[in-house]
């Protein structure tokens, strides 16, 4: 069991590590391809990686699995959560956009009590308010100057927050390079959703970064570029399994902690690629959310019941 948790928490610091690495190719080419474009390559690149890591895995058979609802479910989501989190980073410095969205493992320590059966101590619920504290600080909500696409990390954070236990939950029976094949498709067909849809509507410019990013009509990338978004794809198809992996090997409160490994990465890829340097608010807000999370995820919980092997998940 020791050795499993301490696989599961590797798997989980490398793939923050290389999802880290795509927050800084979203944000280059944010300003002029809409982020369906970018969705879309990532995910036909990433698709026949999956499919030789599920066949290698557990074989192609497992993806008709009697949990397919629950997997669709948890992919739909997670779409959304991204989606979300990439149209915040055009109008966001990237260490900004990362620590709001590391509101998560407090989020997930909050709700694996009524989701998994993890009993959450009082202790853990008062660190939530001073990560909320945080959050408040950051965003700076007085100042005359808020950015409402800070509200799009944190939605980000409460969705992935959500999927990560619903991964813990289905992980006794479903292995991570099917989550992954299930997650990706969930990508696919949603950047041709929203291609679909302003496409019809003919909305494209509003002078704002996030919501260009949306709506922007689909150019034909440069050699560069495309080479840069078909990288998203290969970071995805790893980091995805990782991700998936991690919380299938590891306790939701355990796991994580470790979360907070990306505010390492954010800011570097922000200083050495868009000469972003956080401001103070950014540094107070983001210690506060790390200091708390941390504090509350090593207070101590009584880990979930495990469901039988051969359960389905609805």
């Amino acid at each position: 069991m020791h050795n499993r948790t301490l696989l599961g928490i590797l798997c989980l610091c490398l793939g923050v590590l290389v999802f880290s690495i795509q927050d800084a190719l979203i944000k280059a080419v944010a300003g002029t391809y809409p982020v369906s474009e970018a969705l879309l390559i990532r995910a036909v690149v990433a698709l026949p990686i999956l499919l030789v890591l599920v066949h290698r895995d557990v074989g192609l058979a497992a993806l008709a699995s009697p949990n397919w609802r629950f997997l669709a479910t948890r992919s739909t989501i997670l779409f959304v959560s991204y989606c979300a989190y990439y149209l915040a980073i055009p109008a966001l410095p990237i260490a900004d956009a990362a620590a709001l969205f590391f509101l998560a493992p407090l989020l997930i320590m909050t709700m694996a009590g009524p989701y998994l059966g993890e009993r959450v101590p009082w202790q853990s619920l008062a660190a939530g308010t001073v990560g909320l504290l945080g959050v408040i600080v950051m965003v700076n909500p007085g100042a005359g100057i808020f950015e409402w696409a800070a509200l799009l990390s944190l939605v980000s954070a409460f969705l992935y927050s959500f999927s990560q236990l619903m991964a813990r939950k289905v992980g006794v029976t479903e292995s991570a390079t099917t989550m992954a094949f299930y997650q990706n498709a969930a990508y696919l067909l949603g950047a041709v959703l929203i291609t679909t849809i302003f496409s019809a509507t003919g909305f494209h410019q509003t002078g704002h970064p996030s919501l260009d990013f949306l709506m922007r009509p689909w150019i034909w990338p440069s050699l560069r570029d495309f080479l840069m978004m078909g990288a998203c794809g290969i970071i995805a198809a790893v980091g995805m399994v990782l991700l998936g992996q991690a919380y299938r090997l590891t306790p939701a409160n355990k796991a994580a902690t470790f979360e907070y490994t990306g505010l390492l990465w954010a800011p570097l890829w922000g200083f050495l690629f868009f000469a972003e340097i956080p401001g103070s608010g950014t540094v107070i807000g983001a210690l506060l959310i790390v200091g708390a999370g941390i504090f509350a995820l090593n207070v101590g919980t009584r880990p979930p019941q495990a469901a039988p092997a051969s359960a389905t998940v609805d």
